[in-house]
C-alpha cells in the first residue's frame, strides 16, 4: 500500500500541498493554522478486522497505525516500538473492559504511567519523536496546552530526551493537585512547566499564536503533542478496536460514550468508524462548558465563559478537533472553512449551515452532566458495582446511560482517568479515599517547580525564548 499523505484542514481545494507522515509528526500544526489530516482513510474489511480481534494490544496498535505512518518506520520499527511502549502499563489488556451492567461496559484508558487515557497515545509520540529527531540529527521545542492530563503524560513521554524540550501551559487553579504536581514535581532539565493565569482556552490561545509566530517557531523548531498532532488521534484509534472487536465487531455494532473537552477522543472513534468499526452510535459527555452539546442540539456552537467544574479536563470552550469533523461535513473545503473559522474567532460564534448540521447530528449524539450528575453517578456506580470513577469518567457513563440505546448493542464509557486523580471527590461521593499505584504515592511529597506566568503573549514567548535550545540540526 502507497504511504498515505496528508493535507491541512485549510487548505483551499485543488491545491497540491501535501505532507508525509513524517512531516505532520514534527509539524503538529499547518503553516496555514488549519489541523492536518489523512488525504484518505484506509477501510477494513469484516475479516481483517476479526483478525484484528486476535491481535493483543502492541500488535493490533501495529495493525492499524502501519498504514498511516508509510515509510517513517519500518513494520519490525514500529513493532518494536509499540511493545516498548505497552510493556510500561500495569495491565495485561492495556485496555481492559469491565461489565457495568446489562449492555453496559466500562473502558479502562489508565493504566499508563500518569494514570490518564493521554498515555495512549503521548507514550507512543515520545518514541517516534526520539527515533525521527536522532535519524534526522534535529531537535524540537514542543509546546503544549493542558487543562490537565496532557501536561503530564507529554512530560512523562518527552523527560530526559536529548532532541527535546517541552513547555506546558497550563491554568493556573484549575487543575487538581495531583495533575499539577504530576508535572511540576518532574525533576528534568529539559521540562519546563508555565501556570498561566487564565483557563485552558487561554492557554491553547497562546500555544496557537507561538505557532503563528513564524520566525519564532522557525527559530526554535516548535512543535506539538496536544491532539492537534495527528499521530495522537491515530494512537488513540486503537483502543475503539481493542473493545469492539471484544465485544463481536465487526459482527455486531458498539456503541462509545467519550466525556469530551478538545474533541481529540471522540474524533478518534470517528477515525476507527471510517474505517470500517461498526459503531451505532457516537455520544458526547460534556459538563457544564457544554458547547459542543449546545451545538448538537440547536447548530450553531458560541463561546461562553469557561467555567471551573468538578471535571476540570473538560473545562473548554474551544474545541480544537472539531475544525477536523467540520472540514468532513463541508465536503473538504478548506477555504470555506478557513472563513468559517475566522468568523468563529472573530465573533465567538460558527454555524456552519442546516446540511453539515444533520451530518454532524448523524455521527454524534451530546449529554450535558452538571456538577450535582456527576457526584451522582460516581456515588450510584460505587453502590451497583463497587467501582470507584473519577469525575471525567462520571460524566461518559451519565451520558451513556442517559443516551441509551438498542437491547443487545453493548455501551461502552471510556474511562479516560484514574480515580485517585481526584481523591476529594470520589471520596466525598463514595465515602472511601481512592489510592495512588504505588510508583506515585510519594507524589505529594516530591518537591514542585512552579512557574507563574500572566496570560501574556510576551511573557510566554520570552520564558521560552531564555531556556530552550534552538530547533534544526543538533
Amino acid at each position: 500500500m502507497p504511504a498515505l499523505s496528508y493535507i491541512s484542514t485549510r487548505q483551499p481545494p485543488g491545491t497540491n500541498d501535501s505532507r508525509s507522515f513524517e512531516d505532520v509528526l514534527l509539524a503538529g500544526l499547518a503553516p496555514d493554522g488549519g489541523l492536518y489530516v489523512p488525504a484518505s482513510i484506509p477501510r477494513l474489511t469484516a475479516d481483517e478486522i476479526r483478525r484484528l480481534g486476535r491481535l493483543d494490544y502492541p500488535d493490533l496498535a501495529t495493525a492499524i497505525m502501519a498504514p498511516f505512518i508509510g515509510d517513517t518506520l519500518s513494520r519490525p520499527e514500529l513493532e518494536q516500538l509499540l511493545h516498548g511502549v505497552y510493556a510500561g502499563f500495569d495491565h495485561a489488556a492495556v485496555a481492559p473492559l469491565k461489565q457495568l451492567g446489562r449492555d453496559e461496559w466500562l473502558l479502562e484508558l489508565f493504566h499508563g504511567p500518569t494514570l490518564a487515557f493521554k498515555d495512549y497515545a503521548l507514550q507512543v509520540l515520545g518514541r517516534l519523536f526520539d527515533a525521527v529527531l536522532r535519524r534526522r540529527d534535529q531537535r524540537v521545542t514542543i509546546v503544549a496546552a493542558t487543562s490537565g492530563d496532557t501536561g503530564s503524560a507529554a512530560i512523562e513521554a518527552c523527560r530526559d530526551r536529548a532532541n527535546i524540550d517541552i513547555f506546558v501551559l497550563y491554568p493556573r487553579a484549575r487543575v487538581s493537585e495531583v495533575q499539577r504536581r504530576q508535572m511540576t514535581t518532574v525533576a528534568a532539565d529539559n521540562v519546563h512547566t508555565l501556570a498561566v493565569e487564565g483557563n485552558f482556552d487561554d492557554c491553547q490561545d497562546q500555544v496557537k499564536a507561538l505557532f503563528a509566530d513564524v520566525p519564532f517557531r522557525t527559530r526554535y523548531g516548535l512543535s506539538a503533542v496536544n491532539s492537534i498532532n495527528w499521530a495522537r488521534i491515530l494512537a488513540q484509534t486503537v483502543y475503539y478496536f481493542a473493545a469492539g472487536t471484544a465485544l463481536g465487531a465487526p459482527d455486531r455494532p458498539v456503541s462509545f460514550a467519550v466525556p469530551t473537552g478538545n474533541f481529540g477522543n471522540v474524533y478518534a472513534g470517528h477515525v476507527a468508524r471510517r474505517m470500517g468499526l461498526p459503531i451505532e452510535r457516537l455520544v458526547i459527555g460534556t459538563n457544564r462548558n457544554d458547547i459542543l452539546y449546545r451545538f448538537v442540539a440547536t447548530g450553531a456552537m458560541r463561546v461562553t465563559a469557561v467555567e471551573p467544574s468538578l471535571s476540570p479536563s473538560m473545562d473548554i470552550q474551544i474545541s480544537s478537533n472539531f475544525e477536523r469533523l467540520l472540514f468532513e461535513v463541508a465536503g473538504n473545503d478548506g477555504a470555506a472553512l478557513a472563513r468559517m473559522m475566522a468568523a468563529f474567532r472573530a465573533t465567538g460564534t460558527l454555524e456552519c449551515g442546516a446540511e453539515a448540521w444533520q451530518r454532524i447530528r448523524a455521527l454524534i449524539a451530546a449529554h450535558r452532566v452538571d456538577d450535582a450528575g456527576t457526584v451522582a453517578t460516581i456515588a450510584q456506580v460505587f453502590r451497583e458495582t463497587g467501582e470507584m470513577l473519577d469525575p471525567h469518567s462520571a460524566v461518559a457513563v451519565a451520558a451513556m446511560r442517559a443516551v441509551g440505546g438498542a437491547p443487545g448493542i453493548p455501551r461502552v464509557a471510556l474511562a479516560c482517568a484514574h480515580p485517585a486523580k481526584f481523591p476529594g471527590i470520589v471520596e466525598q461521593a463514595t465515602g472511601r479515599r481512592p489510592v495512588l499505584p504505588l510508583h506515585l504515592q510519594d507524589l505529594m511529597t516530591r518537591p514542585e517547580r512552579i512557574n507563574v506566568i500572566p496570560n501574556d503573549f510576551a511573557a510566554i514567548r520570552d520564558f521560552i525564548a531564555a531556556r530552550a535550545r534552538r530547533g534544526g540540526a543538533a
